[in-house]
C-alpha cells in the first residue's frame, strides 16, 4: 500500500492550491500583493523542509557542490 508521502497526487493537488496566485491574497485585507507572494513561499520553504526531512532525504548543505549552487 502507498503511503500518502508517496501519492503524486497528492503533491499536485496541494502544489495547485499553493500556487494559486490569490491564495494568501484572497484571505487577507489590506495585504500587499508582493508581500502575499513572500508570505506564501516562507510557508512552501517551510513545508517542503518538512516533506525532506520526515522522507529522510535532508543531507548537510556542504555535501551539495559549488556548481550545484551556482547552477
Amino acid at each position: 500500500m502507498n503511503s500518502p508521502l508517496a501519492s503524486w497526487q497528492l503533491w499536485a493537488v496541494l502544489s495547485a492550491a499553493f500556487a494559486d496566485g490569490h491564495f494568501c491574497k484572497d484571505r487577507g485585507e489590506n495585504v500587499n500583493s508582493d508581500f502575499a507572494t513572500f508570505i506564501r513561499t516562507v510557508v512552501i520553504l517551510f513545508a517542503v523542509a518538512g516533506i525532506v526531512i520526515s522522507t529522510g532525504q535532508w543531507q548537510p548543505l556542504g555535501s551539495v557542490a559549488t556548481r550545484t549552487y551556482l547552477f
